[in-house]
């Protein structure tokens, strides 16, 4: 856990069960071009990085390849071999993944690219990858257009000031370079519907909230609470859902 950012090695530990209850799977649709574009299929094998609960994971199985995790954090894997006891999954990082070389046809990373060392990672991934395979990087991103997300964002935003997010990144221009191809890139609408305690675990789940001390976090949550109060159950949470695909270039000898 050493080599993880502090607020995702104590945020993710802490928060695991609300993750699991809060955080949203992937669309349907999502999915689907995400496995025709990786070819997954009975034959192939794909690596889901940084797969937390296995959120991604899961979504992963019904297209038949076999399908393999990685999670650092102990308390995130527990949660994923109980939903997923016939997955493969094992304690690693990004850019220490326990994987031979050219072991999978394909790799997948849902909600965690950003929290890497991006070139030690993409070396990583390349290094895993097949000749021909293929990265496909995964985010619910939240809609705060919408009315009830605007306002939890405004109580999120002075507690996640100092911590990267995904907004903060370009993954086009992160994956550019001689190791992958050219990005194709799509985007979804996604609801979730949530109770009100899910909608709690949801905010919750948030590292830099996780690690809050008890009563920093309390006013936090009684906040967003607060937020959607006079709102019907259960509670439409909508996003976007962008995947960026990007193709494994052959190295010269």
């Amino acid at each position: 856990m050493s080599e993880l950012h502090p607020a995702a090695a104590f945020g993710f530990s802490a928060a695991a069960d609300a993750y699991e209850r809060g955080r949203p799977g992937y669309p349907e649709e999502a999915m689907a071009w995400i496995a025709e574009r990786l070819e997954l299929r009975p034959g192939r094998d794909v690596l889901d990085l940084a797969a937390g609960t296995g959120k991604l994971t899961r979504a992963l199985v019904p297209f038949g390849a076999r399908v393999i995790a990685v999670e650092p954090i102990d308390e995130m894997r527990e949660h994923l071999f109980a939903a997923l006891p016939d997955v493969e999954a094992f304690d690693g990082t990004a850019e220490s993944i326990p994987l031979p070389d050219g072991s999978v046809d394909a790799v997948t990373c849902g909600q965690a690219f950003h929290w890497f060392r991006v070139e030690e990672a993409l070396r990583e991934i390349h290094r895993l990858l097949r000749p021909g395979g293929a990265l496909a990087l995964v985010w619910n991103v939240r809609d705060l257009s919408d009315t009830l997300q605007a306002r939890v964002q405004k109580i999120l935003a002075p507690h996640g000031a100092e911590v990267r997010s995904h907004r903060d990144i370009e993954p086009a221009e992160l994956l550019a370079g001689d190791l992958f191809g050219p990005v194709a890139h799509r985007s979804w609408p996604y609801v979730q519907r949530l109770s009100r305690a899910h909608l709690v675990d949801r905010i919750a789940s948030t590292s830099y909230i996780a690690i809050l001390d008890p009563d920093a976090r309390a006013e936090v949550l009684s906040q967003v609470l607060e937020a959607a109060e006079g709102l019907p159950e259960p509670i439409s949470i909508p996003y976007t859902t962008d995947v960026y695909v990007a193709e494994r270039i052959e190295q010269p000898d």
